[in-house]
C-alpha cells in the first residue's frame, strides 16, 4: 500500500512540472512572437525560412493572415506568409581587412605553365554588392 502512495505522488509531481514547464515556455514564445511583431516594420532587413535575405516593405502585425511584403532584390518584391520570417537580421560591425593574394606556386619550368594557359586576365572579375546593383539598376534603366 505505501508503494502505491509514492508512485501516485511521482506521478503528480511529475504532471504538475509538466503543465508548469509548458506555461513557461508558453510564455516565453509568446513574448518571442511579439518581440519580432513590433521590430517588424518597413525598412527592416529579415530572414525567411527558406534562406532567402530581404527587406521588409510592407507588414501588418495585427492581421497575420495578410501577406508581407518583401523585397529580395532591387524591384523584387514577393508576398510571403507572416510566419515565413524566421528572424530580424541585426547589423553586425564587420571589420573587413586587405586580403593577401597569393601568387600560385609552379613545380617544374616555366614553359609548362604556358602549357597549363594560365592567364590572369582570362579569371572573370568578382563584382561587389553594390557594382551588382549599379549594374542592374543601369540594365533597368536601359529597359
Amino acid at each position: 500500500m505505501p508503494m502505491e502512495f509514492i508512485l501516485f505522488g511521482l506521478l503528480a509531481v511529475l504532471l504538475v512540472f509538466m503543465i508548469f514547464n509548458t506555461r513557461k515556455r508558453t510564455k516565453a514564445m509568446k513574448a518571442e512572437q511579439e518581440e519580432k511583431a513590433t521590430k517588424t516594420v518597413p525598412g527592416v532587413k529579415v530572414l525567411l525560412q527558406g534562406g532567402i535575405y530581404g527587406t521588409i516593405v510592407a507588414y501588418d502585425p495585427e492581421d497575420l493572415d495578410s501577406p508581407a511584403l518583401v523585397e529580395i532584390a532591387p524591384g523584387t518584391i514577393i508576398e510571403v506568409h507572416s510566419q515565413a520570417i524566421l528572424r530580424i537580421v541585426e547589423p553586425k560591425d564587420v571589420v573587413v581587412e586587405d586580403a593577401l593574394v597569393q601568387e600560385p606556386v609552379v613545380d617544374g619550368p616555366v614553359d609548362a605553365v604556358d602549357d597549363i594557359a594560365v592567364n590572369k586576365t582570362d579569371a572573370p572579375a568578382i563584382e561587389t554588392t553594390e557594382e551588382t546593383r549599379a549594374r542592374l539598376e543601369r540594365d533597368a534603366d536601359d529597359k
